[in-house]
């Protein structure tokens, strides 16, 4: 059981590096007030440039790291119970 919990620890390590690095790489959208409204498309909903998918790609990354280090977590916490 020492090995899985092991696994699990290192796995946890490297997705909490990498939502760190995505987390890091995200610019900041605090400018203006439109940005809190998400006025990032045009009138026909298109994107206004490659930045803004990008943008949406690393914010899916991120909630997408975020969730598998709470599943990692409670593994870790559930796992003494199978001893």
């Amino acid at each position: 059981m020492k090995t899985v919990e092991l696994i699990v620890n290192i796995l946890m390590l490297i997705v909490a590096v990498l939502l760190v690095i995505v987390v890091l790489c995200q610019s900041a959208k605090s400018t203006g007030l439109g940005s809190a409204f998400g006025n990032d498309t045009t009138a026909l909903g298109k994107a206004r440039n490659a930045k803004v998918s990008k943008e949406a790609k690393l914010q899916k990354l991120t909630v997408i790291f975020a969730i598998i280090l709470g599943v990692l977590a409670l593994v870790l916490l559930v796992l003494p119970a199978f001893k």
